[in-house]
């Protein structure tokens, strides 16, 4: 068999297949919730110790299940905010075990495309 020399993206390919260490595990939700002023959003920690975050004006959402929203398959975070009569709003969730850090960064992008009327 006979085997073709390595040319010269041969290295930076073996670069991009080497193992990497990827963040795991939940993480610090303060990272999260210090986003948020008691000026600007509403803070309810209910029964089940689920965290329930909305701006003032109702159309931004935050909820935090540590132990996965009842009803679903293990969803940890959920992140919504409410359309116009012609825009429609979106929503996104993230699993219970997704880090903190990058549900905060999620919500500083949603919270920086804010403004106010």
């Amino acid at each position: 068999m006979t085997v073709a020399p390595a040319g010269p993206g041969f290295s930076t390919t073996v670069e991009a297949l080497r193992l990497r260490q990827w963040q795991l595990g939940p993480g610090q939700p303060t990272l999260v919730m210090d986003q948020f002023s008691a000026e600007d959003f509403h803070l309810v920690v209910d029964d089940r110790a689920d965290v329930h975050v909305s701006s003032k004006d109702g159309r931004f959402y935050l909820g935090w299940f540590p132990l996965g929203r009842p009803g679903t398959d293990r969803e940890g975070w959920k992140i919504a905010v409410t359309g116009t009569a012609r825009t429609p709003g979106y929503q996104v969730s993230f699993d219970v075990e997704t880090p903190a850090d990058i549900v905060a960064a999620a919500v500083a992008r949603v919270l920086e495309t804010s403004r106010l009327l």
